[in-house]
């Protein structure tokens, strides 16, 4: 039987260009494999790309590959945008070379494409992250050959598009890295500034036994004694009022008639930024699922060797006490939630919690609307995943990203949670309008090819869509 093969690759790149490197955690049937490389100069979109080719090119040819990754401008690309590039014959394509040696690698393969949000607390993204990463130590390190260097300082900066390239810092907010322009402009500064993160990671390598101790360090989440307690630490340092996005999964609708909670999951966000730290547990309710397995796909076979709600009790209601707690139609979770913290021994998890429902929320925005999870992720465009079954944790990441809209970003007309007659009412106010002749300025020949030239790089360098596309 095709074994299946599950991939988390990623990239990282300090400056862009700069200092990069790639990684590829592979999950094969039986065992784990982490690769990973670097370049002294490079871009992050290269070294995305990088971590895919080599992650697929490292597994066997029949095997059916499962990759997930944080990079749209490699899982669109792959997928959409590749389909228009060979058609025109790779014309002011960039990173040309990778995009037809990816192309190459994945021919004859059984491949699913997915995407995955990046430093969003996902054990296999963080392992790719990390591995991407010391691909770019070990390459810093061996940059101590002089002519190395060399050629690091030689290179030509490219003229910047002000909005391709970022003047104001954007996309390099989160890095460590210095300026390029600091960088080139001094070649002793330079040298001293790679001696001095040469010597940094040294240190580092000299304080851990081996590379496996460096990777478990930054990976492993902070876990309780118990073993079906999953607790992972921030990634990022932050200050402020915690915030829970939380869900839960239940055998049945009603807390009052012996239902109970086999499944809670919870993301923290401070200031309206995810930390990476959450929390995720499977609970044995001590009686059979029963027809709700059709919803969250969890049987009681599964559930036979999970703790008990007491056994977790107390390291969740630690994890969970002072928070504010975001839940889509939070009554119901708080009841089951409260319900089984008295049943523990606990106080009602509301008395030391303040909850905020999104549910009444989007009511109060929306009324007379769908307000269901789904129809919200459409309704703000929220990327979609794979609900076949509910998840309390994917639903929690779900949540955030509706959330974080709803309260701080412009929203899209959905005309299909409108009524029959509120989609009338819309149609006659766009003809109702005022027309005006205005003089068409067509744009020259030169001028379209220039256009599409720049929209094809910002929809590189971006992995989105550009708004200015035809």
């Amino acid at each position: 039987m095709t074994q299946t093969i599950t991939l988390y690759v990623d990239g990282a790149c300090r400056g862009n260009p700069g200092l990069g490197g790639w990684g590829a955690y592979v999950i094969t049937e039986s065992e784990e494999h982490k690769i990973y490389g670097g370049e002294p100069h490079t871009t992050n979109n290269r070294m995305e790309l990088m971590a895919a080719i080599e992650g697929i090119k490292f597994c066997p040819t029949d095997a059916k590959l499962i990759i997930w990754t944080d990079s749209n401008y490699v899982k669109q690309g792959i997928t959409e945008w590749i389909h228009g590039w060979k058609k025109k014959n790779w014309k002011d394509v960039k990173n040309p070379d990778l995009w037809k040696l990816l192309d190459a690698t994945c021919q004859g393969r059984e491949i699913e494409w997915n995407w995955i949000k990046g430093h969003a607390g996902h054990a296999g993204n963080e392992m790719a992250d990390q591995l991407a990463n010391l691909g770019a130590d070990k390459t810093l390190k061996s940059m101590k050959n002089p002519s190395e260097e060399t050629v690091i300082l030689d290179k030509k900066k490219d003229e910047k598009d002000w909005l391709l390239d970022d003047p104001f810092g954007f996309d390099l907010m989160d890095s460590d890295a210095q300026d390029d322009d600091e960088i080139l402009e001094n070649d002793d500064q330079t040298l001293e500034h790679f001696e001095a993160e040469i010597t940094q990671v040294e240190t580092i390598q000299e304080n851990l036994t081996s590379e496996e101790d460096i990777l478990s360090s930054a990976a492993t989440p902070l876990t309780s004694d118990h073993p079906h307690i999953v607790i992972t630490p921030r990634s990022k340092e932050v200050f402020g009022p915690r915030q829970l996005i939380l869900d839960t999964e239940t055998t049945g609708f009603y807390f009052q008639d012996t239902d109970r909670i086999i499944e809670v999951g919870a993301i923290e966000m401070v200031n309206r930024k995810l930390t990476g730290s959450s929390i995720h547990i499977y609970i044995n309710p001590k009686k059979a699922v029963g027809d709700s397995e059709n919803i969250h796909g969890i049987s009681d076979a599964f559930l036979q060797d999970k703790p008990v709600y007491a056994d977790i009790a107390e390291v969740l209601f630690n994890y969970l006490k002072g928070a504010e707690i975001i839940a889509h139609n939070a009554n119901f979770d708080m009841n089951f939630l409260n319900m089984e913290f008295k049943r523990a021994g606990f106080v009602a998890l509301s008395e030391v919690c303040s909850v905020t429902d999104t549910l009444a929320m989007a009511k109060n925005k929306h009324p007379g609307q769908k307000n269901s999870l789904d129809a919200l992720v459409r309704r703000y465009e929220v990327p979609q995943r794979d609900r076949t079954f509910h998840g309390a944790l994917l639903d929690a990441e779900i949540l955030s990203d509706v959330y974080l809209a709803m309260t701080g970003g412009q929203v899209s007309f959905d005309m299909d949670t409108l009524t029959a007659s509120e989609q009338q009412e819309a149609q006659t106010a766009r003809q109702q309008s005022v027309q005006v002749d205005l003089p068409i300025i067509l744009p020259s020949a030169q001028e379209l090819d220039a256009h599409e030239t720049w929209i094809k790089q910002f929809e590189e360098k971006h992995g989105t869509a550009c708004l200015f596309a035809k």
